[in-house]
């Protein structure tokens, strides 16, 4: 009788006998694994180009997601190469979120092309998840759905209507052409807060100090379907109160958009973004846009009314910035 070493190995090739090997071990330890209550989902980060920082903010923010085990982040990067860049467009629908990391402001001709740019309205139409990343709000004022879909924005007096919070925590609303553009003054450590209660800030305490911040006065925009989740007073030049974080329900679709997040050139993995309070924001605000809900725990680092609080800057690695 043939050996039945060489019965096998006469009927497989030795790579279609050590699959078969490894599918029954994967088998028997999917049946003695304990089920993941948190399941990974599936990010997209889309860089770049920006007058900020894009390759650090990428990795740093990735690195964020990533250390909470609850998503699995990939970039796609919009090509340098004007040829190349009409031909990119990511297949979003593959996401349970978009992470935006582009801003052309001082570019207005690099922009996405009409197929992404579709295909990102269409996906959010369809219930997807868009979180606005900083300086991605004063990006793209010539593309009309993406007015709507950030809700407001860094934008001129006359191209939509103004948000500021009032003493007695009412919106006040400055109508196109009435008071000015959006800007900022110096950057300094805000408190954030609450102004409507939601899963993102579920657990947080109502106000919370975030360190080298920029609050934006005068954001603009269409404010369609917008809710706003927190303010800052903005201490070093207007002397008022404005929007930082909010949510705009686009379609099926939802987007969280927030001033914070601010990385410029020459910094390295910066006091903001080593907030305690503003890596978990970013951790829940990309959990809620993913499943509707927010599971991810207030951490006990987190900051308080009076005391700011900072990760250590070791934490990151050197070699992510490089």
């Amino acid at each position: 009788m043939e050996p039945i070493e060489n019965f096998i190995l006469s009927r497989f090739s030795m790579r279609q006998f050590f699959g078969l090997v490894a599918l029954g071990l994967s088998l028997i330890l999917t049946v003695n694994l304990p089920a993941q209550t948190n399941p990974v989902n599936k990010v997209l980060i889309v860089d770049g180009f920006s007058n900020h920082d894009w390759k650090q903010t990428t990795k740093v923010v990735k690195w964020i997601l990533e250390g909470s085990g609850r998503f699995e982040v990939e970039v796609s990067t919009v090509p340098a190469d004007s040829i190349q860049r009409q031909e990119w467009n990511p297949d979003f629908e593959s996401y349970a979120v978009v992470i935006q990391n582009t801003n052309n402001i001082h570019d207005l001709k690099l922009t996405w092309p009409e197929p992404a740019q579709k295909g990102l309205e269409d996906y959010l139409r369809q219930g997807g998840g868009l979180y606005i990343l900083h300086s991605a709000n004063n990006a793209f004022p010539n593309w009309k759905e993406y007015d709507k879909m950030i809700g407001l924005g860094w934008r001129s007096a006359d191209a939509g209507i103004a948000l500021e919070i009032d003493g007695q925590k009412q919106l006040k609303k400055y109508p196109r052409g009435e008071g000015k553009g959006t800007s900022h003054g110096d950057r300094f450590d805000a408190l954030i807060q609450i102004l409507n209660p939601h899963p993102i800030n579920e657990g947080y305490p109502k106000s919370w100090k975030t360190v080298n911040t920029e609050v934006y006065s005068f954001p603009r925009g269409t404010m369609e379907n917008l809710t706003v989740l927190s303010y800052a007073f903005d201490s070093t030049d207007t002397k008022k109160m404005w929007p930082v974080e909010w949510v705009v329900r686009y379609g099926e679709g939802n987007v969280y958009n927030s001033s914070m997040g601010h990385l410029w050139r020459g910094e390295t993995y910066p006091p903001a973004y080593r907030c305690a309070g503003f890596q978990t924001t970013v951790i829940r605000a990309t959990e809620w846009l993913a499943s509707g809900k927010v599971t991810y725990p207030v951490p006990d680092d987190f900051p308080t009314r009076d005391k700011s609080s900072l990760r250590p800057q070791e934490m990151l690695g050197t070699n992510e910035h490089e």
